[in-house]
């Protein structure tokens, strides 16, 4: 048709072609007829043909729409970790970690404080001998009274009795039997709670990471639905069919963290590592106050070597008396022990009182996710049992838990929202922000009421 219209119509430079100008009358009749058949056809369009190409914008419009959402939904997902299997896992919660290393950590530090001063000021006594004693006797005169560490007091009688300075002799072995004490709460966590506990951890990460991207991945799927379903009123019958007969949810993480509910292995444990530090804490409040509280201000004791040998010998003096190099070191061990061990029992007995509440804030991010509504059925009951403790870790390890940064964007995106009222989970939320309505449009529920009055 507009080769035709060129062969006869096209103007040259200085006007009217001459070939045109020179055809017959047959000749022009057929272009005319040819020119009135495409005017005609054109007609039937309801616009001219620079308007026609303007339908076409909405069409490309949709098109970058979809595919900035099928972006969006893409970089939503979370990556897959397989492989790392969660090295840095945590086992331990934070402030039991800071009990361990200082319950056990510091009467070691003080062991090798005492060590150190032992090793360097020589003999941890020092004796005042007769002036008549060589140096050998000097020595062994120390060194029987160090063995022996009795205080030998005069009563108002005139006997004798005895009191026993042992303490300051088992001051390093006695830190290294409270270290080795705090240590057996540690070993029972580790070997009677460690491994359910890293099992348990693992498929409950693993699967809340899952269960974000299948919301995320169902979301793309309804868009590409969308996209290929002709007929829009299908298309909103099927998604609300669907989310009547709950296909939307993944009810198996929701049930086993229920079942968690009525096992009380781990949080048993836990109590029993807890209450082992408070009464090894206890020992030794007893320790310090019944052996070391009688010998703390003594610094001199008198001492008695006419044993064995040298008891029938008349120019050694019945008692000699020896001072106690080491009462600074001594005291300062006592009380600083008492002073740590304080504050150590306000963190264990907080860490116990943690097992009373619920962590609500960690469940109700977790809300966003199909099928995890254990606070609105309202399914927490006594906190004392392993869900507890397992939400407890689950904190702690909140860095390995990739998608509670983004449910907790977005529960607050959610709450700024106008359209609140119509989000529930994160696939309403992705579906909304993927350009499609959370619910079934109106003209669309209009249009269906004119069809069927």
């Amino acid at each position: 048709m507009r080769k035709w219209a060129h062969l006869s119509l096209d103007p040259g430079l200085n006007g009217w072609r001459p070939e045109a100008a020179r055809t017959n009358n047959t000749t022009n009749e057929q272009a005319a007829r040819v020119l009135t058949n495409a005017i005609s056809k054109t007609n039937d369009y309801p616009e001219s043909p620079p308007a026609a190409s303007a339908p076409q914008k909405p069409g490309n419009t949709m098109s970058l729409a979809h595919t900035a959402a099928e972006y969006m939904l893409s970089d939503a997902l979370l990556p897959d970790r397989r492989g790392s299997r969660l090295k840095g896992l945590r086992l331990e919660l934070p402030l039991d970690q800071m009990v361990k290393f200082t319950a056990v950590g510091f009467p070691l530090l003080l062991m090798s404080l005492a060590f150190a001063q032992e090793f360097s000021s020589g003999s941890p006594i020092s004796c005042f001998s007769p002036s008549n004693f060589s140096v050998r006797q000097a020595a062994y005169v120390e060194s029987t009274c160090w063995d022996s560490l009795v205080h030998h007091e005069q009563d108002k009688s005139g006997q004798y009795k005895m009191k026993s300075l042992w303490p300051h002799k088992a001051l390093p072995y006695s830190l290294l039997a409270l270290a080795v004490a705090m240590y057996l709460p540690v070993l029972l966590w580790q070997y009677a709670a460690v491994p359910a506990l890293s099992s348990d951890l693992l498929f409950i990460i693993s699967e809340l990471d899952k269960s974000y991207n299948r919301s995320i991945r169902l979301v793309q799927h309804m868009l590409k639905i969308r996209q290929k379903s002709s007929d829009p009123h299908v298309f909103w019958d099927e998604l609300e069919k669907a989310r009547k007969e709950r296909y939307f949810e993944f009810p198996l993480l929701e049930r086993y963290l229920a079942c968690k509910q009525r096992s009380h292995s781990l949080v048993a444990t836990y109590l029993l590592r807890n209450s082992l530090l408070l009464v090894f804490t206890s020992v030794t409040y007893l320790y310090l106050g019944h052996f070391h509280l009688g010998v703390f201000f003594q610094e001199e004791f008198s001492c008695s070597v006419k044993t064995g040998l040298l008891s029938d010998e008349s120019h050694i003096p019945e008692l000699i008396t020896c001072r106690l190099t080491s009462l600074s070191v001594f005291q300062i061990v006592s009380l600083s022990s008492v002073a740590i061990y304080t504050l150590l029992v306000p963190v264990i007995i907080y860490n116990l009182t943690q097992l009373c509440r619920w962590d609500k804030r960690l469940l109700s991010i977790y809300e966003m996710l199909p099928a995890f509504d254990l606070l609105s059925r309202k399914m927490l009951g006594c906190p004392i049992n392993d869900l507890n403790v397992i939400l407890l870790f689950l904190r702690a390890n909140i860095s390995e838990l990739i998608s509670f940064s983004w449910l907790s964007v977005l529960c607050v995106l959610k709450d700024t929202t106008s359209e609140k009222h119509n989000i529930d989970t994160v696939v309403d939320f992705m579906t909304l922000l993927a350009g499609l309505e959370p619910s079934k449009p109106k003209h669309l529920t209009h249009r269906v009421g004119d069809e069927n009055p």
